[in-house]
């Protein structure tokens, strides 16, 4: 037996799984603390719902309403933050499959538009639908339901105006880089 077919032991510090904690990066922008406030009022109200409810056996009437609103708005400002962080749920198999080049950034670049005019449109509809529904006004409280749908347009303003940003800032980088390399697959 010669010395180079001996194995050596590993050292002590040597580990199978290398962990590292990503770093934590804590945005502030409106449409994170509108939902937050908004959420939390909205826990807050299904909370005193469930407590009148259950335990008092004496449910207060205006706070299915509220809760069903302040949900939409969550909803739509909720889309706000996933459309500045371009977390919406896509099919991205084509794109990730594709080898980098020219038409991969027209595809990109299509699905960017394509987003930015399908929220264009829903914002034109939000404030549609908030004009109309002025007249309309709520079951418990006397309250025009143009406030409700007023939240759901900021939400798709909120979103539209994102969506514009990311149109923007992927324009700067030719659609070339992907926002997360994880999420590529370069086509082999």
């Amino acid at each position: 037996m010669t010395n180079d077919s001996k194995q050596t032991p590993p050292e002590d510090n040597v580990h199978l799984i290398v962990v590292e904690d990503a770093e934590v990066v804590i945005e502030h922008h409106p449409e994170d603390w509108l939902a937050f406030v908004v959420f939390w009022s909205l826990a807050f109200i299904v909370f005193l719902q469930f407590f009148t409810r259950y335990i008092m056996n004496d449910s207060l009437a205006w706070t299915e309403e509220i809760a069903r609103y302040g949900l939409m708005w969550v909803v739509f400002i909720g889309g706000a933050m996933v459309t500045r962080r371009n977390t919406h749920i896509a099919v991205e198999l084509l794109s990730n499959v594709m080898k980098p080049g020219l038409p991969r950034q027209v595809l990109l670049a299509a699905v960017d538009f394509i987003k930015l005019a399908f929220i264009a449109f829903l914002a034109f509809i939000s404030i549609t639908i908030t004009d109309r529904m002025s007249i309309q006004r709520m079951t418990v409280f006397d309250v025009s339901m143009s406030y409700v749908y007023g939240g759901v347009a900021l939400g798709c303003f909120l979103m539209l105006f994102r969506q514009a940003v990311n149109v923007w800032r992927n324009a700067r980088e030719g659609w070339k880089k992907p926002h997360d390399v994880t999420h590529q697959i370069a086509a082999d």
